[in-house]
């Protein structure tokens, strides 16, 4: 819904773009104004969200474009994702005035169109593409690492290990701040030929960090903080009010349910230690929050995680590989065994 409409201006034809209530509330106006500051013409009927119709020409402008990209870094990255094959490029500047969420995001966009020989310029608050034919390559795309995270704190919690295949040694990825982040609450790390392997510690510890770059790995820190025998501040996160739900406010009502000490400020979760107890996990038809509640539901019995198939969003088969994960352990009698997962 954010990537595709910056492409669709290059087809010829009107293009329809609609999805869920959910989809229907997330913010849209930075991108469709952007479209029309590049030339493409939109119609959202007034309503600068879902539904709405990109009515291409074969033929897009391109040039300056000034938005707010507070609320995402995918705003940018759509634009210079499609910008080189605009007439004139495509040059974004940010001219909002809060900081801009996951820009880790834009360096891995600027980084593959470097590699496919376009030329990109950046500083800290533009970011722009030549225009130019994007010629075909043959790539290895790298795992996508934020998808490790719930099977990387499935042994943190339950003092097991995983190994992760293919894990790259270098990374622009959010997901590779995961080893840091996790061997702050007592895990140990190894990366080795055969992947990274997480081995959890037998007293697990509260986090302190600020994931503003990072956010998209806020539900499942959130699920260890929540296991955590130490209080934990997880700030910088206020974008994540404006995903696929309310993250922030879904997260606190959630554990909070379940006996937890939870509280949501403007962008930051405050967690305190307290026993959880069994319940029900809503999801919000958001795919981190499903994957938050399965990991807490490693170490309190009796969590039943609602729709767990919203997962699949991102990782389809997510339910079928966690019961492999911990079916083939000795969990229940409290000697959780390793486990190697694809990556």
């Amino acid at each position: 819904m954010r990537f595709v409409p910056a492409i669709a201006g290059l087809a010829t034809g009107p293009i329809r773009f609609d999805g869920d209530f959910r989809a229907r509330r997330r913010p849209m106006s930075t991108m469709l104004d952007a479209l029309r500051q590049v030339g493409i013409e939109v119609d959202d009927e007034g309503s600068d969200s879902l539904p709405f119709t990109v009515r291409g020409d074969g033929n897009v402008r391109g040039g300056d474009v000034e938005i707010d990209a507070s609320a995402s870094s995918q705003f940018i990255s759509a634009l210079l994702l499609a910008g080189a094959r605009y007439a004139k490029g495509v040059r974004v500047t940010h001219v909002g005035t809060g900081a801009i969420p996951s820009l880790p995001h834009v360096e891995m966009t600027l980084e593959m169109l470097r590699e496919r020989g376009l030329v990109v310029a950046s500083d800290r608050s533009s970011w722009s593409v030549a225009p130019a034919p994007i010629p075909a390559l043959d790539v290895t795309i790298e795992p996508d690492l934020s998808n490790a995270a719930p099977f990387l704190a499935a042994a943190l919690v339950t003092g097991g290990a995983v190994t992760i295949p293919g894990w790259p040694a270098y990374s622009t990825q959010p997901g590779a701040s995961l080893p840091e982040l996790l061997s702050r609450m007592g895990a140990t790390i190894s990366n080795a030929v055969d992947g990274l392997t997480l081995t959890g510690a037998e007293r697990l510890l509260g986090l302190e960090a600020d994931l503003h770059e990072v956010g998209e790995l806020t539900p499942v820190l959130a699920a260890c903080c929540a296991l955590a025998t130490t209080a934990s501040r997880l700030t910088g996160i206020a974008h994540l009010r404006g995903h696929e739900t309310d993250r922030l406010a879904a997260l606190a009502t959630e554990f909070n349910a379940l006996g937890g000490d939870v509280e949501a400020t403007r962008d930051a979760l405050i967690i305190r230690p307290k026993p959880l107890r069994a319940g029900t996990f809503h999801t919000y038809d958001d795919h981190r929050l499903a994957t938050a509640g399965a990991v807490i539901g490693l170490r309190v019995p009796g969590v039943l995680v609602e729709n767990i198939e919203t997962t699949g969003k991102t990782l389809p088969g997510f339910a079928a590989t966690w019961l492999r994960l911990v079916s083939g352990s000795e969990a229940a009698a409290g000697v959780p065994k390793p486990a190697v997962l694809p990556a």
